[in-house]
């Protein structure tokens, strides 16, 4: 049986004095994919929509990831804050349409960090700019350490992420000035932190797998159990790409 086909956005850097444009990948993506028996494919910021749909249609779920950086508040029709710091504008353009393809398509998705902002904005939702301010009675969700802080989340029951880590304490890793605020019409809440700030959501239609994360379970600071996460949504994505059987007729 073949393994699915898994697409990971990457990120971007425009060319500056010293050195030409970049593009790269999060190893952590791409081997954790490799390790729940998916077969990533890097999709780099294409600028051709032609080429961006044939990629799409070759694959069996898309891999949202996050970023160091934010997303434009220009796009959302806010003021920038002080502490933003909008990505390049040809990563969130690529992301963007990225992401409405496979909105589109209702492939199965997993958002990152970023990435689950991105999804929710895309969904009608909306997002806090600067935690600290927006929200001032909120935890610390950044340390200015890379993914080093913890917090437990509070998981809905009966929720994919309580299937997905089931009973007990669990604790992820926190690293995020931003966060989802009014959640999109299409989703549903199924973790929160102790302050209640979303975590977590899912899609509230049983037959599309769109499953969004706050926490990096690809980063080295992640826990075991959140391998499971990538393990969940692979086999999703197996699920959906096995061919409809029918079964024989007797001759008559």
């Amino acid at each position: 049986m073949s393994k699915p086909l898994i697409g990971i956005n990457g990120d971007f850097r425009p060319a500056r004095k010293d050195a030409g444009a970049l593009s790269w990948f999060n190893t952590g993506y791409y081997d954790s994919v490799s390790s729940a028996k998916g077969l990533p494919m890097l999709v780099p910021p294409l600028a051709d929509e032609g080429d961006l749909k044939q990629i799409v249609s070759m694959l069996d779920g898309i891999i949202l990831g996050g970023c160091t950086q934010d997303l434009d508040p220009a796009r959302l029709a806010v003021d920038k804050h002080p502490h933003t710091r909008p990505m390049p504008s040809r990563r969130e353009e690529f992301d963007r349409r990225l992401c409405k393809l496979a909105i589109e398509r209702k492939m199965p998705i997993l958002a990152i960090g970023s990435g689950m902002q991105l999804l929710n904005v895309l969904c009608g939702g909306t997002i806090f700019q600067h935690l600290p301010e927006d929200c001032p009675k909120a935890l610390h969700h950044h340390d200015g350490v890379e993914n080093c802080l913890r917090h437990i989340i509070e998981i809905v029951p009966g929720s994919r992420i309580d299937q997905i880590y089931g009973p007990g304490e669990i604790r992820v890793n926190s690293m995020h000035h931003q966060a989802v605020n009014q959640l999109g019409k299409p989703f549903r809440v199924t973790a929160t932190a102790p302050d209640g700030m979303i975590e977590a959501f899912e899609t509230v239609d049983p037959s599309w797998y769109c499953l969004g994360v706050q926490w990096h379970p690809e980063s080295e600071t992640a826990s075991a159990l959140d391998m499971q996460v990538f393990e969940n949504f692979i086999s999703a994505c197996t699920a959906r790409e096995q061919p409809i059987i029918l079964p024989m007729r007797k001759a008559g």
